[in-house]
């Protein structure tokens, strides 16, 4: 029934909730620079967001898109929490409407960013849409059917799971120095702690044990380096899902299905960064030889336990950011950066590329959360028979 509460659930769109509304918070802010009082505005001014006379269709797309899975998603959240799909309704129309105006008022402290009643109209007629098709879902059925679905292929324990698999392709879409490779935040980190310790008495004792990138800059990658660093961003994946599931055929399944998407997200990224006629330039056979030996690798771990999966799963992605981490900046990973950071790509700079960079650590402490648990894993496995 549309308006009748369900039971309690365990949800993959609560994480995906909050995952989402930190992303379009930062893509919304970005790039934090500049921060001031506008001398022009009082107080009272400031909380008044003007209608623009220009048009721009690609913002206004991008507005309305960028609120709809998050509408949906706080509806899917409290609904599977056991609210009433009505209340979900009006919390998810709400909710987004509170963020958009939130970060709307926020950009008038920000040079760099041009506050506005349409941007905020259009996040909100996203919200409705995308709030509006999960309640349609909702009250068709299609939540119990992904339940029952849910039930027979995953753990009870799987919605951290779910959401790493479900970002996986949108980190793998920002560039990485290697195929695959995924974690490189460690300039970015030092960068900002620079920063955050400028002009203070222990700036130059910070940049002296941070060293600067040139200074930690590291040789290139041997081939073979290059070949494990390539394998185990394909494996890794894999094991995060091995560890919410048992049957060995749902897990060939897995390899199968990571595979081709890594090989699909891999070749579109390319082309959004170098033009369609470049999509196939990142190929190669030591390409292929990488994404078979990831392959193989995964399918060699199919028929173990979960909580050896998760071992297993922690131990590759330790390795994937340590190999990652002595990749160099080459200079076509430097060109497709700085074409992300400085053309439209900015609209999706947020979403990509913080996902791309701390998804392995994220990964990682799911996958400790699971090693932690002391509880017997019987229940888990019933579950999902």
């Amino acid at each position: 029934m549309l308006f009748a509460p369900s039971a309690p659930q365990r949800s993959t769109a609560l994480p995906l909730a909050w995952s989402v509304a930190a992303l379009v918070v930062y893509a919304s802010l970005y790039p934090f620079e500049g921060w001031r009082w506008p001398p022009a505005l009082n107080a009272w001014q400031v909380f008044q967001l003007p209608w623009p006379p220009w048009r721009n269709r690609f913002d206004e797309a991008a507005n309305f898109l960028g609120y709809v899975p998050l509408g949906g998603l706080v509806f899917a959240a409290t609904v599977r929490g056991g609210g009433r799909p009505a209340v979900g309704w009006l919390a998810a129309l709400l909710g987004c409407a509170a963020l958009s105006y939130a970060v709307e008022v926020t950009q008038n402290l920000l040079p760099t960013r041009v506050p506005s009643l349409k941007d905020c109209a259009f996040n909100v007629s996203g919200a409705v849409a995308g709030t509006s098709l999960a309640a349609l879902v909702h009250a068709l059925g299609w939540v119990d059917h992904w339940q029952r679905l849910r039930t027979r292929w995953f753990s009870r324990r799987s919605a951290g799971a779910l959401a790493l698999l479900l970002l996986w392709p949108v980190a793998l879409l920002f560039p990485t120095p290697v195929p695959l490779g995924l974690g490189q935040v460690w300039d970015e980190a030092r960068s900002l702690t620079t920063a955050a310790f400028e002009g203070t008495p222990w700036a130059p004792l910070v940049a002296e044990w941070l060293g600067s990138a040139s200074e930690t800059a590291a040789a290139p990658l041997s081939r073979a380096q290059e070949l494990l660093t390539i394998a185990l961003g394909l494996t890794a994946p894999c094991l995060v899902a091995f560890a919410a599931t048992r049957a060995a055929w749902q897990r060939l399944v897995w390899v199968t299905g990571a595979t081709a998407l890594a090989l699909l997200v891999s070749t579109f990224s390319t082309a959004l960064n170098f033009g369609p006629e470049h999509a196939f330039a990142w190929w190669s056979p030591m390409v292929w030889r990488a994404f078979a030996l990831g392959a193989a690798l995964a399918i060699l771990a199919v028929g173990v336990p979960a909580r050896l999966a998760a071992a297993l799963g922690l131990a590759a992605l330790t390795a994937l950011v340590v190999l990652v981490a002595q990749a160099p900046s080459d200079p076509y990973y430097a060109s497709s950066l700085q074409g992300w950071e400085q053309g439209r790509f900015i609209r999706f700079h947020g979403l990509a590329r913080w996902i791309g960079w701390l998804w392995p650590y994220a990964a990682m402490l799911w996958l400790l959360g699971q090693l932690s648990r002391r509880e017997v894993q019987g229940a888990d496995l019933q579950s999902t028979q």
